[in-house]
């Protein structure tokens, strides 16, 4: 999965979190909203039970205790006690424009509905007499509804119908906007990482992010010319220094064989002549990263024997005067196996050349150097090690990590640029290879390099 479809992935599945999450909350909210309801929408600050219970019979006589009137006054209420007959016995601020005998019909009318606008509440006695309570109108409402059974098995099987088909929409316009979203912006995402990558991919500039490719092409473009310029300019100066360094280094060369000079001369200009090849080699790695950063040149593929191409990078290092303090070895592990790959054997010389001059760069006090190649599962092996200095573990990780160093040791108080081992790298990713920087033991630097083995 690449990262697009791993970025729209997590956009789909917080889309859902956050629909199921919408229908927790509302269930949640619908829950609290009828408890909340049924707290604060039933009427318990009266209570017509208490208030039968303080009016009794005295004497012959119906009277209401202090109890009683207070729970009238406090609700703005006026209650009547009626026999079994209908007939009022006793009443307190009862209003003039109610009658004072009910028939059983109007009692089982407004113990469900209201009596005459007013709202009320009924109680039965234990002696069969009726209390009632009322209330100004518009202070309670009374409402009595019946359902069949069957119809109300449709009701409720309608609205979760309702609920589910709600779902379903809300789910399908997300999933359809979120499709929508990806259609339009796995082009951008696409564009940004080729050119994270180095690679130009030009966007249509039609749609909702018309602008967007617009300006992801003119990025596009500004790369490509910054890149074409920079290469343009770094061939011209190699070109134009390639001249006067070659003169530089045949005058020294001359003046260090001629022995008619001072032997402080002499050595002078050998000191001279031996800078100057390390710019000649500078020059011709900053050419050669160039090219390959920028696709400038191609790889020649051809049928490569790695063990003598070892054996040649070795041998062209000794002929070229390898200073005593240094022992350079070339070593197959398996001796007279076949190491074939398909490789470019100029740019495989030039990498194993890189990694044993960085051994004698960064040692100048001396090691030993072992070229060891080696075949193993499908892959042909090249190690070059030193026991000198090594690298810090900092450092290391790093140079594993594939990021670009201004510095791969520090030798004295000089730093060296470290374009020889990122040319290195450069070579390998271009022949599909791997490269691993290790510790030697007991002290030193490891460069293990794998290439595909040629079918």
């Amino acid at each position: 999965m690449n990262p697009v479809q791993r970025f729209f992935r997590r956009y789909i599945l917080s889309t859902i979190r956050i629909v199921l999450l919408f229908i927790v909350i509302n269930i949640a909210l619908l829950f609290l909203l009828m408890v909340s309801g049924s707290i604060s929408g039933s009427d318990k600050s009266f209570h017509i039970q208490d208030l039968s219970d303080h009016v009794t019979l005295q004497n012959g006589v119906w009277t209401a205790d202090d109890t009683a009137l207070s729970l009238l006054e406090e609700s703005s209420a006026w209650a009547m006690l009626m026999d079994r007959d209908g007939t009022v016995i006793w009443q307190q601020n009862l209003p003039e424009t109610l009658p004072r005998s009910y028939t059983s019909a109007d009692i089982a009318s407004f113990s469900r509905w209201y009596l005459d606008d007013y709202p009320v509440k009924v109680w039965a006695r234990e002696d069969g007499s009726l209390m009632v309570a009322g209330f100004p109108p518009r202070t309670l409402i009374k409402y009595y509804y019946v359902l069949n059974w069957p119809y109300m098995g449709i009701l409720l099987g309608g609205g979760a119908a309702v609920f589910l088909f709600n779902l379903f929409l809300i789910s399908f316009l997300m999933l359809r906007n979120t499709r929508r979203v990806e259609k339009a912006m796995t082009p951008v995402l696409q564009g940004i990482q080729a050119l994270s990558h180095g690679r130009l991919l030009h966007l249509e500039e039609q749609g909702e992010l018309a602008e967007i490719n617009a300006g992801l092409n003119r990025a596009a473009a500004y790369m490509t010319k910054k890149d074409n310029t920079r290469a343009e300019w770094i061939r011209g100066v190699s070109h134009d220094i390639r001249t006067p360094l070659s003169m530089v280094l045949g005058y020294a060369s001359e003046l260090e064989d001629n022995i008619l000079l001072p032997q402080e001369a002499r050595k002078q200009a050998g000191i001279i002549r031996r800078e100057s090849e390390k710019m000649k080699r500078l020059i011709d790695d900053l050419n050669l990263t160039t090219k390959l950063e920028y696709s400038l040149q191609a790889v020649c593929l051809k049928d490569v024997d790695l063990a003598e191409t070892g054996r040649q990078a070795v041998s062209e290092v000794l002929n070229n005067g390898l200073p005593g303090q240094y022992e350079l070895l070339f070593s197959e592990i398996h001796p007279g196996q076949s190491i074939h790959l398909s490789g470019d054997a100029d740019l495989l010389l030039r990498m194993l050349d890189n990694l044993i001059q960085n051994s004698i760069t960064h040692n100048p006090q001396g090691c030993k150097i072992v070229l060891s190649v080696d075949k193993t599962g499908g892959h042909c092996l090249c190690t070059v090690s030193d026991n000198g200095t090594g690298l810090s573990a900092v450092l290391l990780d790093q140079l594993n990590q594939g990021q670009d160093i201004s510095s791969t040791r520090n030798s004295g108080a000089k730093t060296e640029h470290g374009l020889g081992l990122k040319l290195v790298k450069q070579i390998v990713r271009a022949h599909k290879g791997t490269i691993h920087f290790s510790d030697s033991v007991p002290h030193g630097l490891t460069v293990q390099i794998s290439l595909p083995e040629k079918p």
